[in-house]
């Protein structure tokens, strides 16, 4: 499918490497929340990014950190993009308790999600303070906010995962960030029989389960993903331990 042509309406810069950029697209605007979108930078290559906002204007929100990365970066409101998409499978909201389980760039997709959840725990975290994405919109739509940051600039000093001792009561676990960091919080949910369900991150090319980029022990993560359950992931010998690079070759995370 040919992307759908859009003018930005707005960029926002969050953090000294994080900018959210504002479309409006009927067909992301039915999306589900973890869903993601192929985004095409004319002239430059297509990356796939997680919507950040679904809505009016719907969102994706960028870390600077590659040539396609850094181009739409560079974009102003007003320049265009392609998108591709929604594709995949998003998060599954249910009542009950929540506790969601973000690290840096990983709250973006979980931001549409909080408006499902019922006064949802959220656990932040960050190398540093000035990293801290979208923290005030957590605090808004959340019953409740922790932070950690691995220098000790806010918060809990140490991993965010140091934060889930303190959440055991809770009904179900969401999460985005960090691969290591993820499958310390499915292993935390499995051995106390609690529901994860995390978004998995995977090089990919055409969004669709063709190219194969993205495979994942017989899995597609576009295509099967990005979310999948704790289950799911514990079952997957390269979940936390490998990934491939652009030209197939597996590598270790």
């Amino acid at each position: 499918m040919p992307p759908r042509i859009h003018a930005l309406q707005a960029v926002e810069e969050n953090t000294a490497r994080h900018k959210t950029f504002y479309f409006s697209d009927g067909q992301c605007a039915q999306a589900e929340p973890g869903q993601f979108v192929m985004v095409w930078v004319p002239g430059v290559d297509e990356v796939p990014m997680s919507l950040s906002v679904i809505g009016g204007w719907q969102a994706v929100t960028v870390e600077a950190k590659g040539p396609g990365t850094e181009a739409l970066h560079a974009l102003r409101e007003g320049e265009r993009i392609g998108i591709r998409g929604p594709y995949g499978h998003g998060f599954s909201a249910a009542p009950g308790r929540a506790v969601v389980v973000a690290g840096g760039t990983g709250m973006a997709p979980l931001l549409p999600l909080l408006e499902h959840l019922e006064q949802p725990v959220v656990l932040l975290g960050a190398r540093t303070a000035s990293l801290l994405l979208f923290r005030e919109e957590a605090e808004r739509l959340a019953g409740e906010v922790r932070v950690a940051t691995d220098d000790g600039s806010a918060g809990h000093h140490g991993p965010v995962t140091e934060l889930l001792e303190g959440a055991e009561e809770t009904d179900r676990v969401y999460t985005c960030g960090p691969e290591a960091m993820m499958k310390k919080v499915v292993d935390w949910g499995i051995r106390r029989g609690i529901p994860v369900q995390a978004s998995l991150e995977r090089y990919m090319k055409c969004g669709l389960g063709i190219c194969d980029s993205c495979a994942i022990d017989g899995l597609h993560v576009c295509r099967e993903g990005p979310v999948f359950t704790g289950e799911v992931l514990t079952s997957l010998e390269d979940f936390g331990r490998w990934k491939r690079s652009p030209s197939g070759k597996k590598v270790p995370l």
